[in-house]
């Protein structure tokens, strides 16, 4: 019992985990046996319960053998008796075959067995999440003739080919009928090719086989209880009769199962559901989107099963896309289509079938002919919906460019009005991601974009990751200052790519904060905030900047109520939303849309350098050797070479301004430098850039002028008085002359010519900022001692001479009682430890104490800072203890060495030596890695040769000399002497009690050595190879490796470094050591800012021009670079071979110019203008389009005048199970002959027919395929009244203004009207919306009721006998208190509209784009002309 409960409740179990943890990591046989949990609980087949056989032996009426039926169904007890029901014979039972399928040796595919009952709901879940499909953003239902046809290759070619690129590009599902016969076959094959020309990169294209079960051939291997991981299926053609077989080619099968065996179409009824709720999803990731999914048919050949798919499709609002050329049905289509309606007759159809259906055409009655003429008259009267697609020389559209197109024009001529529809539109190109459609089919010249139309599609592009709509959204005026609010970023952020470090640490911080797992698990949109993007981003920026949203953020609209007018404007006018876009594309390391939003940056270089910082720490935080994390380093040096190439260009025309960029605090980003953030990242390009160091080497020559040689320097240092002598000039000698000369050529020019104000103002403008003072007396001398470089050699000249001290001391006059010097000694080191903390604790970047601690740990040279004080103090306490005396000297001199390297640091500013001292200090890294290799040698040669010579040893001095000393000195060619038996005794001690001998190696009894001889040779040759030979040229392998690294870059990592050294001694007091503690008094008082500088407003605004004057010209040059390069000029010609085959627009443009030029000449006429010549005919009319068909009027005039209704001819009759008799046009007029005419008589059982008999009761619209009164009230004319009230509105421009109510199960909006009896005027309905109160002032109020139609309705509920005539009249409401009452229930509606029984009425535009059905379109229309010209 145990083995069978065991499975069950282990996959109960993980069904429930399933269910509560959606989101957890599992293991592939742990969501295997979730997923088989879900397929029992959720999924069933079919089976016969009931054994009858039909005639044939063993044959059950099922179609099954007795073999197939379990016991209970051949003996059953409750049927017995009982004749054979399908629908009461058949039961579900649990699935059996479901899983992997394995189709011939090709790529793994899924299927599973379904009942006909299965709900729509569970299959898309099936597909969504156990199936782990995408959504799709098209679902493209193929149908066509189910048995082999040929096919031109050329159409098969286009077909395959547009198939697939149409299921690529967009993301879209293929549903097709899964066998290997007919069309699906063709689909089979374009899936074939696509998967042996794909990568495994490339994208996957979903093709779904819904199949009937019954029809399977060799399908036993499908079947297992516990389902097959994989099941193999081979294909057998041969063999099938008339079964058919799976086509191996499909990716996902559904295989339906109605209980029966043999008999097709199974399938149809489950594959409608599931195509409908499908089309009832949102498209995209957006949930809120109002886009669904679309959905088109694609018809090849077939037959009539094919006819009424596309026809119900049609019905249903779904475009069809018909492949002429591949015969049958979709021919029929086709040529009927290139012709006008009136003259697509039964005649005409007849005549097609004839021709396209050959021998099958004698089995077809008249009655089949006269439904086809009806359903492709239908069919042709929607061609919005109907594209017949056509091969044609002169026209090279590929098939998916058709698809596409025709879900487009099915788009655009839907009931939604004006801008709504084109935005529509525009979400379908998006999702597909086709921006060549949206470039011809949407902005085009006729479409006029605002900013906020394009937002809903900027976000959605955004959220896709679609760059190139981004570009043409961005090239289209969308303006990211109104697109990117607050609320739009949370939402971007919230759509973050699920495994992204940045959304990952998103959740952890909001956890933390919420502590709320399964909020934190659905991650709702309005939990994001862009305080936590701060925070985050402030941690991978760094601890030195500003959080760049504050909780008081700039783009929230709620400001406080204490906030004024001016700060609003402040913090509107400080908003980037470049910035903002830019940054969320960094943080999910997208290149593309980074490099978009990069262009519409203001600060485009700090905003390049903050992304390099960015990406390096992301890097660091993912993994350091991941693909991603690469990626991430990748991207970080792109946008590090970008920096530089706009900074290249700034300095190239204006140095001056160049360098203020550098140490301009940028408002954007968190009041950082960029300079600050390119050492920050590590940005060694950028540092090395010759703009920054010549504003480094400004910096360190501080106000002395860079012109001066280093020999002036040095020689007024000596001698100071040569400062005011002009021995040395100054920075500010220099700008005064440049500044002079400036002024007289600004006065030559003026001189020159003729007099201008504006001329004069520049001048007056100029003296102002040229009058600089020269440097008095105590500015120079100031000047001189601040500078950095002075500094420096100040500095050199007290550590040379620190060092002169302390070595006298420990050399002469090192005595018990401390004597001057040494106490000199002491209070210079004193001062040393004083600045060390000084650079310790002072803080001017504001970067906080825990970063300067790192970074100064970082340092190698305050590593030697901290560890001689450390040594020195040590030696001083040592040095103060008399027994401790002479230790403490010999910690002072081993601390007097690592002071001595100290000197190493200050060659670091020379170009030539401070490479060098780059490579010093990386050759120690090798260094010591190559120690812990080569100790394992050592340890193993010493200790086998102690070892082998001396027995027991017990010495520790001396074990230590035999197992590392002695091993070491022999790779320096110290040979020993005591491996062979020539040694001397007398070097020795027999048992150790000299302790300056080592102990003799084991004797015999001739006291000579018992060691094997030839044994310590061998050890000690191959010592010698390995460690003198391997080791040491692989240590020099290794210095040559870090030298030429460092060699090749030497330029760029001393200048780098460089910057340290400036930065250091230009915050560093004036005065040398041990001066240096005045100094520490003074800075206790004033403290220095490094490299930053606050511009003025005016000078931000005009920095930031300049600089994106500035970034323009950068990226024009790139890309002339880039269209001069080889694979540019490749591409580019690619795609000008392709537009040259695409020459068939030219033919629309001159179709468009001459419907221009046509109406351009009816308006002259009209104006009285005519020509005295002739107007010049064409010589050949413009070809028809390749997919659309201009039919005739809808409503077109019969022989007595009476309108052709096309509602009242619908097949199907509202609100029942009815079928009308088909009429098609020709037959509608009583007048004509209809002898096979045989309409079903259908009325409802609500009323009496009280006025007239069925025979004397005759539609005057014509035959409409049903006789009664349908669920009309009564026989005859069925009246009703539709008042259109009115009114003005006063807004920008007087508008007029009609009541409407909303139509909840239509969709869309109505006049409120219906049936009346004879002596009514207002119908019941509008009574019942207004209330009876308001109606009756409306019916007794001095009001003008103005008639504007009475006649015959097309209405889908007329029939033979019983029609709807309508009265429509015009109810003004001026400004009176009527209007203001009804202007009272309209609100008071608007308050109750979420009532289940209370209807939403409000003021609506008359207009023509009015969402509404023809009939009212028409009211409204003459409603509008009686009101024309009167306000």
């Amino acid at each position: 019992m145990g083995d069978v409960m065991e499975p069950s409740f282990v996959q109960t179990l993980a069904a429930s985990v399933t269910r509560t943890a959606k989101y957890l990591s599992l293991s592939p046989s742990f969501q295997r046996c979730a997923f088989m949990a879900w397929i029992k609980e959720n999924i069933r087949k079919k089976e016969c319960a009931y054994y009858t056989e039909d005639g044939r032996e063993g044959v059950c009426k099922c179609g099954y053998p007795k073999t197939h039926h379990v016991d209970e169904a051949i003996k059953p007890e409750e049927f017995l008796g009982e004749s054979w029901d399908k629908y009461r014979h058949i039961r579900e039972a649990p699935t059996d075959a479901f899983g992997d399928i394995s189709l011939g040796g090709h790529k793994a595919g899924k299927y599973i067995r379904v009942s006909t009952d299965t709900s729509s709901e569970t299959l898309y879940e099936l597909l969504t999440e156990h199936w782990r499909l995408r959504p799709p953003n098209l679902l493209i239902s193929v149908t066509g003739g189910a048995k082999n046809f040929y096919m031109k290759t050329r159409l098969k070619e286009m077909f395959r080919r547009g198939l697939i690129k149409v299921a690529q590009t967009t993301g879209a599902w293929i549903v097709t009928g899964g066998t290997h016969t007919g069309v699906m076959k063709h689909v089979g094959m374009a899936m074939r090719d696509y998967t042996l020309s794909s990568s495994a990169f490339d994208a996957q294209v979903v093709a779904i086989g819904v199949v009937t079960w019954g029809v399977l051939h060799n399908r036993e291997p499908l079947v297992h209880p516990e389902g097959c991981f994989p099941a193999h299926y081979s294909l057998d053609e041969q063999g099938q009769g008339r079964l058919s077989c799976l086509d191996v080619n499909h990716s996902h099968f559904l295989l339906v199962d109605d209980g029966t065996h043999g008999q097709y179409g199974a399938e149809i009824a489950l594959r409608s559901r599931l195509e409908k709720l499908i089309s009832q999803q949102p498209l995209g990731q957006r949930a809120d989107g109002g886009v669904k999914i679309p959905v088109v048919c694609v018809v090849l050949e077939g037959g009539p099963g094919t006819l009424n798919t596309i026809y119900n499709a049609m019905l249903n609002g779904t475009p069809s896309v018909i492949l002429e050329g591949s015969g049958r049905v979709a021919d029929v289509i086709a040529h009927a289509a290139r012709l006008p309606l009136s003259q697509v007759n039964i005649a005409l159809i007849r005549k097609l079938m004839k021709r396209f259906f050959s021998k099958e055409y004698e089995s077809f009655s008249s009655l089949m002919i006269i439904e086809w003429t009806k359903k492709i008259q239908d069919i042709i009267r929607m061609p919005h919906l109907l594209t017949v697609f056509r091969l044609d020389e002169e026209k090279h559209i590929d098939l998916d460019v058709a698809i596409l197109q025709a879900l487009l024009k099915a788009s655009r001529n839907c009931d939604t009005p004006g801008h709504e529809s084109w935005e529509q539109q525009l979400e379908l190109a998006v999702a597909w991601n086709r921006v060549d459609i949206a470039k011809s089919e949407i902005f085009t010249e006729e479409s006029q974009w605002k900013s906020t139309d394009l937002h809903r599609a900027m976000l959605s592009a955004l959220v896709g990751h679609k760059p190139d709509f981004v570009k043409l959204f961005l090239a289209n005026n969308v303006s990211l200052r109104e697109f990117l609010h607050e609320d739009t970023l949370c939402e971007l952020y919230a759509h973050l790519e699920p495994g992204c470090l940045f959304l990952q640490r998103l959740r952890r911080r909001m956890k933390a904060e919420k502590g709320n797992r399964s909020q934190l698990d659905r991650l709702g949109r309005s939990q994001v905030s862009l305080r936590h993007v701060s925070e985050e981003v402030h941690h991978f920026l760094g601890s030195f900047t500003q959080p760049l949203y504050s909780l008081k953020n700039p783009l929230s609209a709620d400001l406080q109520s204490s906030s004024t007018a001016d700060e609003e404007r402040e913090a509107e006018a400080l908003r980037d939303p470049g910035r903002d876009l830019f940054l969320w594309a960094i943080l999910q390391n997208d290149k593309e849309l980074a490099e978009i939003a990069w262009e519409q940056c203001r600060d485009s270089l700090t905003a390049a350098l903050a992304a390099s910082r960015i990406l390096k720490r992301m890097a660091l935080e993912e993994d350091q050797v991941g693909d991603e994390a690469e990626e991430m380093r990748k991207l970080a040096n792109h946008y590090e070479r970008q920096a530089i190439g706009v900074f290249s260009e700034c300095y190239s025309w204006d140095e001056q301004r160049a360098q203020k960029l550098l140490i301009r605090i940028s408002p954007s980003w968190g009041r950082a430098t960029c300079l600050r953030l390119a050492l920050e990242a590590d940005d060694k390009s950028f540092v090395a850039h010759v703009g920054v160091q010549a504003f480094l080497t400004q910096t360190w020559c501080g106000e002395l002028a860079m012109s001066n040689p280093l020999w002036k320097v040095l020689l007024c240092m000596a001698f100071p008085l040569l400062i005011y002598t002009g021995f040395i000039s100054f920075r500010r000698d220099e700008e005064i002359l440049k500044a002079s000369e400036r002024k007289n050529k600004l006065k030559d020019a003026v001189a020159g010519a003729p007099s201008d104000t504006g001329w004069k103002a520049q001048l007056r403008h100029g003296q102002v900022h040229m009058n600089l003072k020269p440097l008095d007396c105590i500015s120079r001398l100031a000047g001189f001692v601040m500078a950095p470089m002075v500094k420096f050699y100040w500095g050199i000249v007290s550590y040379f001479s620190f060092l002169v001290l302390f070595g006298f001391v420990l050399v002469v006059d090192f005595q018990l009682t401390p004597s001057w010097t040494e106490l000199l000694l002491y209070l210079w080191l004193m001062s040393l430890v004083v600045e060390e903390v000084r650079q310790l604790f002072d803080d001017p970047d504001g970067s906080g104490f825990q970063k300067k601690v790192k970074r100064y740990i970082n340092d190698l040279w305050n590593i030697l800072d901290v560890l001689s004080i450390l040594l020195f103090t040590c030696g001083f306490i040592f040095r103060l203890i008399t027994a401790t005396f002479y230790a403490g000297k010999v910690v002072l001199c081993i601390d007097f060495i690592i002071f001595c390297l100290r000197l190493m640091a200050i060659f670091t500013i020379s170009k030539t030596l401070g490479p060098k001292i780059i490579i010093v200090r990386r050759m120690m890294m090798d260094l010591f890695f190559f120690m812990f290799l080569l100790s394992i040698w050592v340890v193993a040669f010493g200790v086998a040769k102690q070892g082998i010579l001396i027995q027991n040893e017990d010495r520790l001095e001396w074990i230590m000399r035999g197992v590392l000393y002695e091993p070491y000195l022999i790779i320096f060619g110290n040979v020993p002497t005591d491996i062979d038996l020539q040694f001397s005794m007398d070097s020795c001690t027999l048992n150790g009690s000299d302790p300056l001998k080592p102990r003799c190696p084991v004797l015999a009894t001739d006291q000579t050595p018992v060691f094997p001889e030839w044994l310590t040779i061998i050890l000690l040759c191959v010592y010698l190879l390995f460690a003198n030979i391997l080791l040491l040229n692989l240590l020099i392998a290794i210095f040559n490796y870090t030298f030429q690294e460092v060699q090749d870059n030497t330029d760029c990592f001393w200048k780098f470094q460089r910057y340290e050294l400036i930065k250091e001694y230009h915050s560093r007091p004036a005065y040398p050591p041990p001066f240096i503690l005045l100094s520490h008094l003074y800075l206790l008082v004033t403290r220095f800012l490094l490299c930053q500088q606050q511009l003025s407003r005016f000078e931000e605004e005009e920095m930031l021009s300049w600089e994106a004057l500035m970034q323009e010209n950068f990226l024009a040059k790139s890309r002339q670079e880039q269209s001069q390069s080889v694979e540019y000029r490749v591409q580019d010609t690619s795609e000008k071979y392709l537009l040259s085959r695409g020459s068939h627009s030219a033919a629309l443009q001159v179709s468009r110019s001459v419907k221009a030029l046509s109406w351009i000449m009816n308006a002259l006429r009209s104006q009285g203008y005519a020509s005295e010549e002739e107007v010049p005919s064409l010589s050949e009319s413009l070809p028809r389009s390749h997919m659309e068909t201009d039919p005739e009027p809808a409503n077109k005039p019969t022989a007595e005048g009476a309108p052709c209704h096309i509602k009242a001819r619908h097949l199907h009759y509202p609100g029942s199970q009815v079928t009308r008799f088909p009429v098609p046009e020709e037959k509608v007029p009583w007048e004509v002959e209809f002898t096979l005419y045989n309409p079903p008589v259908y009325s409802t059982q609500r009323t009496t027919d009280k006025f007239y008999p069925m025979s004397a009761s005759r539609n005057p619209g014509g035959r409409t395929g049903l006789m009664g009164r349908g669920c009309l009230d009564q026989l005859g004319p069925n009246q009703i009244h539709d008042p259109v009230i009115t009114r003005w509105w006063d807004g920008d421009s007087p508008t007029l203004e009609f009541l409407a109510v909303w139509e909840e199960s239509e969709g869309r909006w109505a006049i409120p009207g219906g049936l009346v009896h004879s002596d009514e005027i207002l119908p019941e309905r509008l009574e019942r919306i207004l209330g009876k109160k308001l109606c009756d002032k409306i019916k007794n109020g001095a009001i003008i009721l103005y008639q504007v139609y009475k006649g015959y309705v097309d209405d889908d509920r007329n029939t033979d006998n019983a029609w709807v005539e309508t009265t429509a009249f015009n109810i003004h409401l001026g400004s009176s208190a009527l209007l203001d009452e009804m202007n009272q229930t309209v609100r008071a509606s608007l308050m109750h509209h979420l009532q289940p029984d209370r209807q939403s009425v409000w003021w609506r535009e008359v207009s023509s784009t009015a969402l509404m059905c023809a009939h009212h379109k028409e009211v409204l229309r003459r409603v509008a002309e009686l009101h024309q010209g009167a306000p």
